[in-house]
Protein backbone atom coordinates (compact mmCIF):
# COMPACT_ATOMS: atom_id res chain seq x y z
CA UNK A 1 0.00 0.00 0.00
CA UNK A 2 1.08 3.84 -0.65
CA UNK A 3 2.55 5.51 2.18
CA UNK A 4 0.57 9.16 2.62
CA UNK A 5 2.47 11.51 4.38
CA UNK A 6 0.91 14.81 5.78
CA UNK A 7 3.36 16.86 7.13
CA UNK A 8 1.40 20.11 9.08
CA UNK A 9 -0.45 18.99 12.03
CA UNK A 10 -2.61 22.15 12.44
CA UNK A 11 -6.36 22.10 11.34
CA UNK A 12 -6.13 21.24 8.15
CA UNK A 13 -3.27 18.65 7.99
CA UNK A 14 -4.70 16.61 11.14
CA UNK A 15 -8.15 16.85 10.00
CA UNK A 16 -7.09 15.08 6.56
CA UNK A 17 -5.01 12.87 8.64
CA UNK A 18 -8.13 11.59 10.45
CA UNK A 19 -10.24 10.85 7.73
CA UNK A 20 -7.53 9.16 5.23
CA UNK A 21 -7.15 6.82 8.47
CA UNK A 22 -10.48 6.45 9.45
CA UNK A 23 -10.86 4.80 5.43
CA UNK A 24 -8.14 2.14 5.73
CA UNK A 25 -5.18 4.03 3.95
CA UNK A 26 -1.55 3.98 5.06
CA UNK A 27 -0.92 7.72 6.27
CA UNK A 28 1.29 9.20 8.77
CA UNK A 29 0.76 12.70 10.28
CA UNK A 30 4.14 14.49 10.77
CA UNK A 31 4.04 17.28 13.27
CA UNK A 32 6.51 19.24 15.40
CA UNK A 33 4.54 18.19 18.91
CA UNK A 34 4.04 14.56 18.08
CA UNK A 35 5.10 13.21 21.68
CA UNK A 36 2.04 15.86 23.01
CA UNK A 37 -0.86 14.82 20.32
CA UNK A 38 0.24 11.06 20.84
CA UNK A 39 -0.05 11.38 25.00
CA UNK A 40 -2.90 13.36 25.25
CA UNK A 41 -5.11 12.29 21.92
CA UNK A 42 -6.24 15.76 21.14
CA UNK A 43 -5.01 18.64 19.03
CA UNK A 44 -5.48 21.72 19.86
CA UNK A 45 -6.53 23.20 16.37
CA UNK A 46 -9.59 20.98 16.62
CA UNK A 47 -12.08 20.95 19.44
CA UNK A 48 -13.84 18.16 21.06
CA UNK A 49 -12.12 15.81 17.67
CA UNK A 50 -10.48 12.35 19.89
CA UNK A 51 -7.27 11.27 18.15
CA UNK A 52 -7.42 7.48 17.37
CA UNK A 53 -4.40 5.49 18.56
CA UNK A 54 -4.33 3.87 15.25
CA UNK A 55 -3.07 7.12 13.56
CA UNK A 56 0.33 6.72 13.42
CA UNK A 57 1.88 10.63 14.54
CA UNK A 58 5.94 11.36 14.17
CA UNK A 59 8.22 14.12 14.51
CA UNK A 60 10.32 12.59 11.55
CA UNK A 61 10.13 9.78 8.52
CA UNK A 62 12.70 8.77 6.51
CA UNK A 63 10.94 9.11 2.57
CA UNK A 64 10.94 6.78 -0.32
CA UNK A 65 10.45 7.52 -4.18
CA UNK A 66 7.20 5.93 -3.29
CA UNK A 67 5.68 7.96 -0.69
CA UNK A 68 2.63 10.60 -1.73
CA UNK A 69 3.54 13.80 0.72
CA UNK A 70 0.98 16.48 1.42
CA UNK A 71 2.18 20.01 3.06
CA UNK A 72 -0.19 21.07 4.90
CA UNK A 73 1.86 24.30 6.02
CA UNK A 74 1.24 27.88 5.92
CA UNK A 75 2.48 29.08 2.53
CA UNK A 76 4.99 31.32 3.83
CA UNK A 77 6.94 28.45 5.26
CA UNK A 78 6.84 26.27 2.05
CA UNK A 79 10.28 27.15 0.46
CA UNK A 80 12.21 26.88 3.89
CA UNK A 81 10.49 23.40 4.12
CA UNK A 82 11.42 22.20 0.71
CA UNK A 83 15.26 22.90 1.64
CA UNK A 84 14.75 20.90 4.54
CA UNK A 85 14.09 17.65 2.69
CA UNK A 86 16.29 14.86 2.41
CA UNK A 87 14.54 12.62 -0.19
CA UNK A 88 12.39 13.24 -2.88
CA UNK A 89 8.90 11.49 -2.57
CA UNK A 90 6.88 10.77 -5.68
CA UNK A 91 4.71 13.43 -5.57
CA UNK A 92 4.39 16.81 -3.81
CA UNK A 93 0.67 17.97 -2.82
CA UNK A 94 0.58 21.36 -1.62
CA UNK A 95 -2.62 22.22 1.11
CA UNK A 96 -1.83 25.51 1.73
CA UNK A 97 -3.41 28.62 -0.06
CA UNK A 98 -1.21 31.61 -0.79
CA UNK A 99 1.38 33.55 -3.00
CA UNK A 100 4.81 33.85 -2.02
CA UNK A 101 5.45 37.29 -0.76
CA UNK A 102 8.66 38.93 -2.71
CA UNK A 103 8.11 36.23 -5.93
CA UNK A 104 4.67 36.12 -6.27
CA UNK A 105 4.91 32.49 -6.91
CA UNK A 106 2.16 29.71 -6.12
CA UNK A 107 2.98 26.39 -4.06
CA UNK A 108 3.30 24.38 -7.51
CA UNK A 109 6.01 26.38 -8.80
CA UNK A 110 8.03 26.65 -5.44
CA UNK A 111 7.72 23.08 -5.07
CA UNK A 112 9.23 22.77 -8.66
CA UNK A 113 11.76 24.68 -8.49
CA UNK A 114 13.15 23.86 -5.33
CA UNK A 115 13.10 20.09 -5.98
CA UNK A 116 11.47 19.40 -9.55
CA UNK A 117 9.71 16.57 -8.47
CA UNK A 118 6.08 16.19 -9.57
CA UNK A 119 3.50 18.40 -7.47
CA UNK A 120 0.01 18.74 -7.59
CA UNK A 121 -2.81 21.31 -5.00
CA UNK A 122 -5.62 20.09 -2.86
CA UNK A 123 -8.18 22.72 -2.48
CA UNK A 124 -11.30 23.85 -2.54
CA UNK A 125 -14.37 24.98 -0.14
CA UNK A 126 -13.78 23.02 3.28
CA UNK A 127 -13.05 24.00 6.66
CA UNK A 128 -10.99 21.72 8.76
CA UNK A 129 -13.26 20.72 11.68
CA UNK A 130 -16.16 19.68 9.26
CA UNK A 131 -13.85 17.36 7.72
CA UNK A 132 -12.61 15.68 11.02
CA UNK A 133 -16.37 15.42 11.85
CA UNK A 134 -16.65 13.33 8.86
CA UNK A 135 -18.84 15.69 7.01
CA UNK A 136 -18.70 15.22 3.50
CA UNK A 137 -16.80 17.90 1.35
CA UNK A 138 -15.76 18.22 -2.58
CA UNK A 139 -11.98 19.69 -3.29
CA UNK A 140 -10.40 20.04 -6.27
CA UNK A 141 -7.08 18.04 -6.98
CA UNK A 142 -4.78 19.84 -9.68
CA UNK A 143 -1.84 18.89 -11.44
CA UNK A 144 -0.54 18.92 -15.30
CA UNK A 145 0.10 14.97 -14.47
CA UNK A 146 -3.09 13.42 -16.11
CA UNK A 147 -1.42 10.03 -15.11
CA UNK A 148 -0.55 10.99 -11.48
CA UNK A 149 -4.26 12.57 -10.94
CA UNK A 150 -6.03 9.71 -12.00
CA UNK A 151 -3.69 7.63 -9.41
CA UNK A 152 -4.17 10.44 -6.38
CA UNK A 153 -7.27 10.98 -6.84
CA UNK A 154 -8.49 6.94 -6.34
CA UNK A 155 -5.39 7.13 -3.02
CA UNK A 156 -6.88 10.03 -1.86
CA UNK A 157 -10.77 9.97 -2.01
CA UNK A 158 -12.81 8.67 0.67
CA UNK A 159 -16.65 8.18 1.41
CA UNK A 160 -16.81 11.82 3.17
CA UNK A 161 -14.39 13.61 0.64
CA UNK A 162 -15.06 13.46 -2.78
CA UNK A 163 -11.75 14.52 -5.60
CA UNK A 164 -12.34 16.41 -8.89
CA UNK A 165 -9.42 16.71 -10.80
CA UNK A 166 -8.48 19.39 -12.83
CA UNK A 167 -5.18 20.18 -15.68
CA UNK A 168 -5.00 23.79 -14.20
CA UNK A 169 -3.00 24.08 -10.88
CA UNK A 170 -2.32 27.62 -11.66
CA UNK A 171 -5.95 28.71 -11.91
CA UNK A 172 -6.54 26.34 -8.51
CA UNK A 173 -3.80 27.75 -6.36
CA UNK A 174 -4.48 31.21 -7.29
CA UNK A 175 -8.52 30.42 -6.53
CA UNK A 176 -7.76 29.03 -3.06
CA UNK A 177 -5.55 32.38 -2.34
CA UNK A 178 -6.98 35.28 -3.96
CA UNK A 179 -10.20 34.48 -2.44
CA UNK A 180 -8.62 34.80 1.02
CA UNK A 181 -8.32 38.75 0.02
CA UNK A 182 -12.00 39.13 -0.31
CA UNK A 183 -13.03 37.09 2.62
CA UNK A 184 -10.77 39.36 4.70
CA UNK A 185 -12.97 42.69 3.07
CA UNK A 186 -15.99 40.89 3.29
CA UNK A 187 -15.12 40.33 6.97
CA UNK A 188 -14.14 44.18 7.67
CA UNK A 189 -17.70 44.80 5.95
CA UNK A 190 -19.94 43.09 8.89
CA UNK A 191 -17.56 43.89 11.36
CA UNK A 192 -17.81 47.95 10.66
CA UNK A 193 -21.66 47.27 10.32
CA UNK A 194 -22.21 47.77 6.38
CA UNK A 195 -24.51 44.61 6.30
CA UNK A 196 -24.72 41.54 4.12
CA UNK A 197 -26.26 43.69 0.88
CA UNK A 198 -22.46 45.49 1.23
CA UNK A 199 -20.67 41.78 1.56
CA UNK A 200 -22.37 40.60 -1.71
CA UNK A 201 -21.06 43.25 -3.40
CA UNK A 202 -17.77 42.69 -2.33
CA UNK A 203 -18.30 39.10 -3.24
CA UNK A 204 -19.27 39.67 -6.64
CA UNK A 205 -16.98 42.36 -7.60
CA UNK A 206 -14.13 40.58 -6.11
CA UNK A 207 -14.91 37.46 -7.80
CA UNK A 208 -14.77 39.85 -10.81
CA UNK A 209 -11.21 41.27 -9.50
CA UNK A 210 -10.08 37.44 -8.74
CA UNK A 211 -10.38 36.19 -12.25
CA UNK A 212 -9.25 38.98 -13.89
CA UNK A 213 -5.72 38.69 -12.37
CA UNK A 214 -5.45 34.69 -12.51
CA UNK A 215 -6.61 34.62 -16.27
CA UNK A 216 -3.43 37.14 -16.89
CA UNK A 217 -1.04 34.89 -14.91
CA UNK A 218 -1.98 31.97 -17.30
CA UNK A 219 -5.25 30.37 -15.41
CA UNK A 220 -8.47 29.17 -17.24
CA UNK A 221 -11.35 31.18 -16.20
CA UNK A 222 -13.51 27.77 -15.90
CA UNK A 223 -11.19 26.85 -13.18
CA UNK A 224 -12.03 29.87 -11.19
CA UNK A 225 -15.63 29.62 -11.72
CA UNK A 226 -15.52 25.87 -9.84
CA UNK A 227 -15.27 24.79 -6.51
CA UNK A 228 -11.31 26.06 -5.92
CA UNK A 229 -12.23 29.27 -7.56
CA UNK A 230 -16.01 30.70 -6.45
CA UNK A 231 -17.24 27.74 -4.42
CA UNK A 232 -13.86 28.53 -2.01
CA UNK A 233 -15.08 32.28 -2.17
CA UNK A 234 -18.55 31.45 -1.12
CA UNK A 235 -17.61 29.20 1.75
CA UNK A 236 -14.75 31.66 3.12
CA UNK A 237 -17.10 34.66 2.72
CA UNK A 238 -19.70 33.37 4.79
CA UNK A 239 -18.65 32.43 7.60
CA UNK A 240 -17.16 32.87 10.86
CA UNK A 241 -14.87 29.61 10.90
CA UNK A 242 -13.16 31.07 8.32
CA UNK A 243 -9.94 33.20 10.01
CA UNK A 244 -9.93 35.01 6.92
CA UNK A 245 -13.21 36.30 7.43
CA UNK A 246 -12.83 36.58 11.34
CA UNK A 247 -9.61 38.54 10.84
CA UNK A 248 -10.94 40.93 8.89
CA UNK A 249 -14.34 41.04 11.05
CA UNK A 250 -12.00 42.14 13.98
CA UNK A 251 -10.07 44.79 11.96
CA UNK A 252 -13.55 46.22 10.67
CA UNK A 253 -15.32 45.61 14.72
CA UNK A 254 -12.00 47.40 16.10
CA UNK A 255 -10.91 43.98 18.09
CA UNK A 256 -7.90 42.69 18.87
CA UNK A 257 -6.24 39.41 16.72
CA UNK A 258 -4.14 37.02 17.85
CA UNK A 259 -0.97 37.36 15.74
CA UNK A 260 0.24 33.75 16.37
CA UNK A 261 -3.05 32.90 14.26
CA UNK A 262 -2.30 31.92 10.46
CA UNK A 263 -4.21 33.93 8.22
CA UNK A 264 -3.04 33.64 4.66
CA UNK A 265 -5.33 36.68 3.40
CA UNK A 266 -2.75 38.99 5.01
CA UNK A 267 0.27 38.07 3.23
CA UNK A 268 -1.50 37.17 0.19
CA UNK A 269 -2.81 40.89 -0.24
CA UNK A 270 0.30 42.23 -0.28
CA UNK A 271 1.94 39.49 -3.02
CA UNK A 272 -1.43 40.36 -5.02
CA UNK A 273 -0.73 43.97 -4.87
CA UNK A 274 2.42 43.48 -6.48
CA UNK A 275 1.15 41.02 -9.06
CA UNK A 276 -1.42 43.76 -9.79
CA UNK A 277 1.03 46.50 -10.74
CA UNK A 278 3.11 44.31 -12.21
CA UNK A 279 0.18 43.00 -14.57
CA UNK A 280 -0.95 47.22 -14.64
CA UNK A 281 -4.43 45.70 -13.69
CA UNK A 282 -6.92 47.91 -11.29
CA UNK A 283 -7.25 45.77 -8.04
CA UNK A 284 -9.37 48.38 -6.08
CA UNK A 285 -11.16 45.83 -3.21
CA UNK A 286 -7.49 44.12 -3.13
CA UNK A 287 -5.51 47.57 -2.71
CA UNK A 288 -7.46 48.28 0.17
CA UNK A 289 -7.66 44.87 1.87
CA UNK A 290 -3.66 45.54 2.05
CA UNK A 291 -3.94 49.23 2.80
CA UNK A 292 -6.40 48.45 5.76
CA UNK A 293 -4.06 45.76 7.07
CA UNK A 294 -0.86 47.90 6.96
CA UNK A 295 -2.67 50.64 8.92
CA UNK A 296 -1.99 53.52 6.90
CA UNK A 297 -6.29 53.81 6.09
CA UNK A 298 -9.24 53.31 7.94
CA UNK A 299 -11.51 50.90 7.90
CA UNK A 300 -14.78 52.52 7.31
CA UNK A 301 -13.33 55.28 5.34
CA UNK A 302 -12.04 52.83 2.76
CA UNK A 303 -15.14 50.75 2.78
CA UNK A 304 -17.22 53.56 2.01
CA UNK A 305 -15.03 54.90 -1.10
CA UNK A 306 -15.49 51.14 -2.22
CA UNK A 307 -19.19 51.49 -2.11
CA UNK A 308 -19.02 55.04 -3.43
CA UNK A 309 -16.85 54.29 -6.86
CA UNK A 310 -17.58 55.86 -10.13
CA UNK A 311 -20.93 54.49 -11.51
CA UNK A 312 -20.66 52.15 -15.14
CA UNK A 313 -21.59 48.82 -16.74
CA UNK A 314 -20.90 45.81 -15.06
Amino acid sequence: MTRILISGAGAFGTALSLVLNKAGKDVTLIARNSNDINSRQVSSYLPNIEIPSSLKIVDHVAMTPEDILLLAIPMQNLKEYMTSLDKTPKVIIACCKGIELGTGKGPTEIIRDRIGSKSAILTGPSFALDIAKGLPAALTLATTHEDLGLELQKQLSTETIRLYLSPDPVGAELGGALKNVIAIACGMCLGAGFGESARAALMTRGFTEMVRLAVKMGAKQETLNGLSGFGDLVLTCTSSKSRNFSFGFSLGANLSWSPETTVEGRATAKAVLGLSDAYKLEMPITNAVAKIIDGTVSVKETLNELLKRPLKNE
